[in-house]
């Protein structure tokens, strides 16, 4: 199989099924919200891509300190650009840190008066990222490095008012046993070994999105899976799920990030999935989530 290595990127206008703005208090939003981001696809570390494309070092590696949790390594704040940054200040994570519900949340957040647990730290470690440079072409089209193309995801309403969005209970995925989006797309599947699935394991998923914040009602925002997850509200660093690691999950309670009730607020969500075990992605939230333009995706052709 060839593959291009000349690209270029364009912005693609999609239909989304989309909830703008807030919902009146009792009253109920759509059945289903449709968002759409972009999924890039990477080779592993390991990989020999032919012409010139290039494998990644962050891709199906073990960090120093073993696989497992970490957190602090990507800045506390988007960059001008709005992406995370790589700041290579993390360290593994021994115990969450948990909020006065026992729900875990992002050790940024913790607040003692608010009754939280700080986390306990274990060594200092990057989670696996080689630098800032390798970090960077996570979540950017480098036609050497990844091709790219959007992806949608339809989350359900619950009888309680929140939105979920399950691999396990997807129509696809569910039959995949994973969260798999690109099957067989763009560089197509790895040579895994045979103890492995015949799954894509190696792209990053990114979604822009934003709400209109009603501090009538609670507002939450849960994220379980692996492996790498950073979400931001407003610019600010909300979950922190960093490092190559099975099933794990982050709780944010937003009506304690001090949001002006009617004032709408960006999410930005980055997912990378970075191991060929498994692929876990779940999101529960009750935000009226809506959908601004996705952003540019390469487009690649011989």
């Amino acid at each position: 199989m060839s593959f291009p290595f000349r690209c270029t990127v364009f912005s693609v206008a999609l239909a989304a099924t989309c909830w703008p703005g807030s919902v009146a208090k009792g009253q109920s939003g759509p059945e289903t919200i449709e968002l759409v981001g972009t999924v890039r696809d990477f080779f592993e570390r390991t990989a020999n891509p032919p012409g010139r494309l290039r494998s990644h070092p962050d891709f199906e590696v073990m960090p120093e300190s073993g696989f497992g949790l970490y957190c602090g390594n990507v800045s506390t704040t988007l960059d001008s650009h709005g992406k995370p940054a790589f700041t290579g200040n993390g360290f593994k994570v021994v115990q969450q840190a948990m909020d006065s519900a026992g729900r875990p949340i992002c050790w940024s957040l913790v607040d003692p008066a608010l009754g939280d647990t700080a986390e306990v730290r274990g060594p200092s470690d990057d989670g696996g990222i080689h630098s800032i440079s390798s970090f960077r072409k996570w979540f950017r089209d480098r036609c050497r490095w990844n091709l790219s193309q959007p992806l949608s995801l339809t989350f359900h309403r619950q009888a309680d008012g929140s939105y979920v969005f399950d691999d396990s209970d997807d129509p696809l995925y569910s039959q995949l046993a994973g969260f798999f989006p690109i099957e067989d797309q763009l560089f197509g599947n790895p040579d895994n070994p045979p103890w492995a699935p015949d799954r894509n394991f190696h792209f990053t998923f990114e979604l822009q999105t934003e709400f209109s914040y009603d501090a009538t009602r609670d507002n939450m925002f849960e994220f379980i899976g692996d492996d790498d997850v950073w979400v931001y509200i407003n610019g600010e660093l909300v979950i922190d799920l960093g490092g190559v690691h099975a099933a794990t999950h982050q709780y944010v309670d937003l009506d304690r990030l001090g949001l002006n009730h009617g004032q709408t607020y960006s999410l930005h969500f980055f997912f990378a999935e970075r191991h060929r075990t498994q692929s876990n992605f779940r999101i529960v939230t009750n935000l009226q989530l809506g959908c601004p333009d996705p952003p540019p995706m390469t487009a690649a052709f011989d």
